[in-house]
């Protein structure tokens, strides 16, 4: 396994981060795996070195967060693990149920230490950018979180690159807390970060975490194929009904079997090879429900692509917007 600090900070973390979203409730999504089912994923993550791993309050509504802890508690040392979680998606009605205002965010960290069992988040990401409420109060919120040892750094995700930089402004004037990492959606399909938040992130050093770094599994299989849980209950789509890929994404998809073959890697390792490659990704997030996921992700650290390789990959791909909401 390879290390690296998140953008500019001071945090060590794993170069192939841990996602947890598919472990939960199955009673609630049908995909996810429950603590049992869970176990030898942790495992597998901790004999490869993975020890930064990545959760949210929202998934599962807070089974996840659950799971994750108990994880923690039964196979590893706290202290070993990089553990992040995320604030904002709405847990319950009422004022402190979502969103980032004071109420919101200090009702929510102490919901999920409870259930991570931790006394501390090693980075606690907002979720998305609350348009109700001044970036300021969310900003002094998050310092405080901070100042009162819940929480060591800060990050965000999904957001356009104008919130992020008055987020990020707030802080700085007022000297709070700033965030050190963006968890964005970036893979072969989906490059709209490359426009303005990858350039604004390492103006900032700032560590981009991308989700869905294999664009839910469609870059990691033969044009076509749909071989996921979840893809089977949503194909095509992703949990708001938005495609997941375009006709257009094609040729880019048997670009990357034809390098896989060649090279006799996985589709998962060349994808991923592509993402790392970046030099603002510090560690894509990586979910798993398969024995063979972690191993892919791992062996792309060792996979240099050329720059014929990289053109062809690129050279096919179509602008579209990135998913924020």
């Amino acid at each position: 396994m390879d290390y690296t600090n998140l953008g500019t900070s001071g945090l060590e973390i794993s170069r192939i981060a841990l996602g947890t979203m598919s472990f939960g409730d199955g009673s609630r999504e049908k995909w996810a795996l429950d603590y049992e089912a869970a176990t030898p994923f942790f495992r597998q993550a901790l004999d490869l070195g993975i020890t930064f791993w990545d959760t949210a309050n929202i998934y599962s509504f807070g089974a996840s967060e659950t799971i994750v802890g108990r994880a923690i508690k039964e196979l590893a040392r706290r202290d070993d693990i990089v553990l992040a979680t995320k604030v904002h998606q709405r847990m319950h009605d009422g004022p402190g149920g979502s969103g980032l205002s004071r109420k919101a965010i200090m009702e929510q960290v102490d919901a999920s230490l409870t259930r991570l069992g931790t006394d501390y988040i090693d980075l606690y990401q907002i979720h998305r950018f609350d348009p109700g409420t001044p970036v300021e109060e969310t900003m002094e919120a998050l310092h405080d979180v901070v100042k009162a040892g819940k929480a060591r750094y800060l990050g965000a995700s999904s957001m356009f690159a104008w919130q992020f930089a008055k987020m990020q402004y707030a802080a700085e004037a007022n000297g709070w807390t700033k965030f050190i990492s963006m968890q964005d959606q970036y893979n072969l399909v989906q490059r709209g970060e490359e426009q303005e938040m990858f350039p604004l992130l390492a103006d900032q050093g700032v560590g981009s975490l991308p989700w869905s770094p294999l664009a839910a599994g469609v870059v990691a299989r033969p044009w076509g194929e749909n071989s996921t849980n979840r893809g089977k209950i949503n194909p095509g789509t992703d949990f708001d009904g938005r495609p997941l890929w375009l006709e257009s994404d094609k040729p880019t998809i048997d670009t990357v079997e034809g390098i896989a073959k060649d090279r006799g890697a996985s589709m998962a390792t060349i994808a991923l090879a592509w993402v790392l490659r970046n030099p603002v990704v510090d560690a894509p997030i990586v979910g798993v429900t398969k024995e063979h996921h972690l191993h892919d992700a791992v062996a792309a650290l060792d996979v240099a692509l050329t720059n014929d390789e990289v053109t062809a990959l690129q050279e096919h791909y179509a602008l579209r917007e990135p998913t924020y909401f």
